[in-house]
């Protein structure tokens, strides 16, 4: 039987809407069973306290609970894998940071690629780092600080959290920018770096504000800068280290990623509700008691941010031929 045209047209009409329809219920129904976020760091430490926080707030929200998963080891790249590996329907998430666009070029054989392997979901929150040294240090001052280390070259020691490791690359993003050269000294995470450098056994490091801020307050360690693009509301005294090294900017990060080809209907309902959850007074409280602030913004932005991000560091890590340890 030949059908009208005017039906004909009607019907393909209702048809081509029936994919949009099921999109839009399943984004409304989802999640219809816990959802794991996976963390590839420790329990306790501040990428995890930054799921826990934003996995409490969905669970509440959405319904279902968003359970916190540790899978600590190889700098994050086994939790990263983990979630990459699964199926890509919302139900495994990973807590993207800094790191991942780091062990873009730190690894050479890593078995995913991070930027083509995840889809962004929604930054978080970022932070900067605290350039400090040891009160006997004969320096007040980035300046004062370039010019002795120039003048006394490979003296210096500088501590960090490991190789490839935040602290690291700051400090080597630091002599590349400058021209300065230090002695690196790895340790095997930030607070035996953070303890020898209150010693005096290193002179230098680079360490996020949240483990340095009280030893800074209370005259044990000297703040020469930050390393935010301005500086901190936690130390407002205390220059940027861009102030003196135009361009110099270095955020410790992190955010919510899927694997790629994860539903994009549920993306965009994870990200609502995530920039929903960075807009609330006592989120946003919380997270500035961490020495943090917002990034919030879509998907799309914050994949560009990720890919900005991988593409920096692989110039620092290639200029100071970084290798994990």
């Amino acid at each position: 039987m030949k059908l009208p045209r005017r039906q004909f047209l009607h019907l393909a009409a209702g048809a081509a809407t029936v994919p949009a329809l099921t999109r839009i219920a399943r984004a409304q129904a989802y999640p219809t069973r816990p959802v794991r976020l996976i963390v590839g760091f420790a329990a306790g430490g501040p990428t995890d306290i930054a799921a826990r926080l934003i996995g409490q707030w969905l669970s509440e929200r959405l319904g279902y609970s968003f359970v916190v998963e540790n899978r600590p080891g190889a700098a994050s790249n086994i939790a990263t894998e983990a979630v990459i590996r699964a199926p890509a329907d919302g139900y495994t998430l990973l807590q993207a940071t800094v790191s991942n666009a780091i062990n873009a070029s730190l690894y050479e054989r890593l078995n995913f690629d991070f930027v083509r392997d995840t889809q962004p979901v929604a930054g978080l929150y970022s932070g900067p780092l605290i350039m400090e040294v040891t009160p006997a240090f004969p320096a007040n001052s980035v300046s004062e600080f370039i010019t002795y280390v120039r003048a006394n070259r490979g003296r210096v020691n500088m501590a960090s959290a490991g190789s490839g490791s935040m602290p690291h690359i700051a400090g080597e993003l630091f002599k590349m920018m400058t021209g300065t050269e230090m002695v690196h000294v790895p340790y095997r995470g930030s607070g035996p770096a953070l303890a020898d450098l209150l010693g005096g056994q290193v002179q230098v490091m680079f360490d996020p504000v949240p483990s340095s801020i009280e030893h800074v307050r209370s005259g044990k360690l000297r703040a020469l800068g930050v390393t935010g693009a301005v500086r901190s509301p936690e130390l407002p005294d205390i220059p940027s280290i861009g102030e003196f090294v135009p361009g110099y900017q270095v955020s410790s990060w992190t955010g919510v990623c899927a694997p790629r080809g994860a539903p994009a209907e549920i993306i965009d309902r994870l990200n609502r509700e995530v920039n929903a959850a960075l807009s609330d007074p006592v989120m946003k409280g919380k997270i500035a008691d961490v020495g943090r602030t917002v990034l919030a913004g879509s998907p799309a932005e914050f994949g560009k941010f990720i890919s900005d991000e991988t593409e920096k560091w692989a110039k620092v890590v290639k200029f100071a031929n970084i290798k994990p340890e």
